[in-house]
């Protein structure tokens, strides 16, 4: 069954719970309860995952108070739309802007259900980010917006940072964007790019069965830490 055709589905209502499945009940026309209860299992993790992806980016849409095509065509570049789903994509995200729960409450879900996955909470943060510069830069609003649901999901002020400046490059700094410090030698260098490379390969999120968003998101990422990588290597002449 399709991400779409899932939503559908009375025993998702039952597993996901929350504000994220209070958004899946208005979307699907049914009542949804806590997940505790649950005798479906647990939600899928493509449909929590995608969800809250989307109710996410359209809180922050309202961040900047307009939302561009240019933020449209980016978000449709992050969350995998098929040309029948249109239609239902565009309801659920005019659903999330309209709900009473603002986005710290979604952030807070997510947050829980992927505790043990922090990784694909910095996928999260990843794909807000390709949406808010794609108008050319992250507003302050923006910014503020990307700088609270990142501290929500755990991660610190400096991982914030480091994001911001991949995305931005406010100073410029490749050594910043990739989390390494100008005082490491050529060969920790080295190391700490190899790590980069297999923590964030988009191959991880295809083998773990991911959605596409993740694997696109996974795909921007490398390409902007292999960027800020080759600065660094030819300032170093490596």
């Amino acid at each position: 069954m399709s991400l779409w055709g899932k939503f559908g589905g009375g025993g998702l209502g039952l597993a996901v719970g929350g504000p994220l499945g209070a958004l899946i009940g208005a979307f699907a026309g049914h009542y949804l309860v806590d997940r505790t209860g649950a005798p479906f299992g647990p939600a899928p993790r493509d449909v929590v995952l995608t969800t809250g992806l989307i109710a996410l980016l359209a809180k922050m849409a309202r961040a900047d108070g307009v939302v561009l095509r240019s933020e449209i065509d980016a978000f449709e570049a992050v969350v995998v739309v098929p040309e029948r789903e249109r239609a239902n994509v565009a309801r659920l995200f005019r659903l999330a802007q309209g709900s009473a729960a603002g986005y710290q409450a979604y952030a807070a879900q997510l947050a829980s259900a992927f505790a043990e996955e922090p990784l694909l909470l910095d996928d999260i943060v990843e794909g807000l980010f390709l949406v808010a510069k794609a108008d050319g830069a992250v507003h302050e609003a923006e910014a503020a917006y990307l700088r609270d649901v990142a501290l929500a999901f755990g991660r610190s002020e400096a991982w914030f940072e480091a994001t911001l400046e991949r995305h931005v490059q406010r100073e410029d700094d490749p050594y910043l964007a990739i989390g390494a410090d100008r005082a490491w030698d050529n060969a920790a260098l080295k190391a700490h790019h190899r790590r980069l490379i297999l923590q964030h390969h988009p191959d991880r999120e295809i083998a773990r069965g991911l959605p596409p968003e993740a694997v696109r998101i996974a795909t921007d990422r490398l390409a902007s830490i292999n960027a800020a990588w080759d600065r660094i290597a030819a300032e170093r002449g490596m």
